[in-house]
């Protein structure tokens, strides 16, 4: 896929994989979309984009605010006259086993990590039906393809992101758009730290998943984003972001009961 010159939406661009996802385009003369919860944060994504010489605008969003994800292809066309890549990156995280998770809590996470993916895909089809080579690329992670305890509500998240981004791309079979799921392994960004808690969770078992989630975070965003966008640009239906992305995906194809035996020996849970 040839980037230059194209429009890109990239959702919780205000840092981490956004940021680094939205530079990589701006390197490759990709004009952007940033949109995030944080309009500052996005407008310094912004500012380092149009340095490299892209269009850029900025727009405050909440991807689980269902009418501001509907007019928000309006607001872009306005300003770009079209769009050819979706990026679904924004994302939140909760820890906690699912007992400890409350309803409202679970209900949260998966309105931001997935209904607001399907609702943007929802809102942007049609735009991207026009593009001549057009694509969504939605964000999963190794959490969508292998399910540790305490991590119920955000595993199944990212498994729904998988699932749908899957049958999408069978659906759109033939068409001008095309899907990729990309699955981050342990990418070095603030959402674990960033991570809403149950109330009732006891202190140190929060503290000690933290603690191991800090410990994995070890790959650099702008490896992450460059990673992204390069499977972008192959037209790949899946990109594995991460040595540990590969090994989990490996694991779980030879052990796909069992492999969380393997896999907690290395987490200490």
């Amino acid at each position: 896929m040839k980037l230059a010159n194209r429009v890109a939406v990239v959702t919780g661009a205000g840092g981490g994989i956004g940021r680094a996802t939205a530079l990589s385009l701006a390197r490759r003369d990709c004009h952007l979309a940033l949109a995030d919860i944080d309009g500052e944060a996005a407008s310094e994504t912004a500012r380092q984009a149009r340095a490299l010489g892209v269009r850029t605008s900025v727009h405050q969003l909440d991807v689980a605010n269902r009418a501001a994800v509907r007019g928000f292809p309006a607001e872009v066309g306005i300003i770009h006259g079209r769009v050819d890549l979706v990026v679904n990156n924004a994302g939140v995280a909760l820890g906690g086993s699912f007992e400890q998770v409350s309803e409202q809590d679970f209900d949260w996470l998966m309105d931001v990590n997935f209904h607001a993916v399907v609702r943007m895909t929802r809102a942007f089809l049609p735009l991207l039906r026009d593009s001549d080579d057009a694509r969504i690329v939605n964000v999963s992670g190794t959490y969508g393809i292998v399910s540790p305890p305490g991590q119920s509500a955000y595993s199944a998240s990212k498994f729904a992101v998988r699932g749908f981004s899957n049958a999408l791309r069978h659906e759109l079979d033939g068409s001008s758009v095309g899907v990729t799921v990309v699955h981050p392994g342990s990418v070095a960004t603030a959402i674990f730290r960033n991570a809403r808690a149950p109330r009732d969770a006891p202190a140190h078992e929060l503290e000690h998943g933290q603690a191991v989630a800090e410990r994995l975070l070890r790959l650099a965003p702008d490896r992450a984003g460059e990673i992204i966008v390069r499977g972008i640009e192959r037209r790949k239906a899946r990109v594995l972001v991460g040595t540990d992305a590969r090994v989990v995906a490996w694991l779980e194809r030879l052990s796909p009961v069992h492999y969380w035996n393997l896999l907690k020996q290395s987490t200490g849970r």
